[in-house]
């Protein structure tokens, strides 16, 4: 690199580091290297691809309305990217066990790429996450053990297959699918590390609950639906693309959760070529990114930051942008909150909220 070029970029990467608040640090972190932001097709994406996709709704008591639906939709749209799928609906435990075992044994021959989508009720056990089969006859907590599908089940199974990689996404976090007859002390499902070589996916955080959607899909899979046809977008952006349309249309109720242990580039939309960009290209965008993020930086206002992490899902301030959309949510929020509770908001002058209280008078 020619010494007016890297000064150039040396200017624009200390730019960074003072809005990020680290310029102080700066001499510990290591300089940006051009080459690292080249795109092309890694390994993994061009390997074969095959998926498990589970969609449960027909349940003797509470009874959901979009599982199957989203299996449906989540199938057809995994065939169009190269996958073979075995679509199970409204399954019983053993229609399920037996389909997680034969999913674990075509991995271990193909050694390809492995995607289990489950889509239904869900519960956790002393910290143990259980998928609830439509034939699930659950008396009492302890029968899940016996009467449900342990998700450890599946994880041990992608372990024996020794395969590159999988992908394993739950929406499965709605509420107790027991009602009153059997309370369940913890919602949702609890939290799990990613096996290696993978991607464990929650709708939503670790205790929570996701929402079964209005429409004919789940608020979770609605979005990953979109997202999954995101040109060039590496599996990490496509999560967290989904993650801020959840969390905006919730309103900051239900927050999509990941955990990875991925070391390679996956992309769903496997790239068409190889593009190598050149030091003036790299330095043209990071110069683009730093002007979007300039202009949005001090927003009052979710919807421009919200545009800024859709378009640089991992862009050089894609936390400080989340940091700040976070604290535009949680303002929100409270003002909904407090007007809820008696009074109109009003727009704040010269003060930090974005709204300020003004109680109602009784007349």
């Amino acid at each position: 690199m020619q010494d007016h070029q890297r000064s150039r970029l040396e200017q624009a990467r200390r730019r960074w580091l003072k809005q990020a608040g680290l310029l102080a640090s700066s001499a510990t972190l290591p300089f940006w290297i051009p080459d690292a932001s080249a795109q092309s097709d890694s390994a993994l994406s061009t390997l074969p691809r095959t998926a498990l996709v589970i969609g449960n709704t027909n349940y003797s008591q509470s009874p959901l309305r979009n599982p199957v639906n989203d299996a449906k939709a989540i199938g057809g749209e995994l065939q169009k990217l190269g996958f073979k799928v075995d679509l199970l609906l409204d399954a019983s435990r053993a229609q399920m066990a037996s389909s997680i075992q034969a999913f674990g044994g075509t991995l271990g021959k193909t050694k390809g790429v492995g995607l289990f989508y489950y889509a239904g009720h869900g519960a956790q056990l002393a910290w143990r996450n259980y998928l609830i089969p439509v034939d699930a006859d659950v008396q009492k907590l302890e029968d899940m053990r016996d009467k449900t599908v342990e998700l450890n089940s599946v994880l041990q199974g992608l372990v024996k297959a020794a395969n590159p990689m999988n992908v394993i996404i739950l929406d499965a976090c709605r509420d107790n699918p027991f009602g009153n007859k059997v309370p369940i002390e913890q919602k949702g499902l609890s939290q799990f590390d990613a096996p290696p070589g993978s991607l464990l996916a929650y709708a939503t955080s670790p205790g929570n609950t996701a929402a079964d959607g209005e429409g004919q899909n789940g608020l979770y899979t609605e979005n990953l639906l979109r997202e999954l046809n995101a040109p060039a977008a590496k599996i990490e952006d496509v999560f967290k693309r989904v993650r801020l349309a959840v969390r905006r249309r919730s309103e900051g109720r239900q927050i999509p959760w990941e955990s990875t242990s991925l070391e390679e580039d996956f992309y769903f939309q496997p790239l068409k070529q190889v593009v190598k960009l050149s030091e003036a290209d790299v330095e043209k965008q990071f110069e683009e990114e730093l002007a979007g993020w300039d202009k949005i930086k001090d927003s009052r206002d979710a919807a421009p930051i919200e545009e800024y992490l859709r378009k640089y899902p991992s862009g050089k301030f894609f936390e400080l942008a989340n940091f700040r959309l976070t604290r535009l949510l949680a303002k929100r929020e409270i003002a909904v909150q407090v007007a809820a509770v008696g009074g109109p908001l009003k727009p704040a002058s010269g003060g930090a909220a974005d709204f300020v209280y003004q109680p109602t008078r009784v007349q």
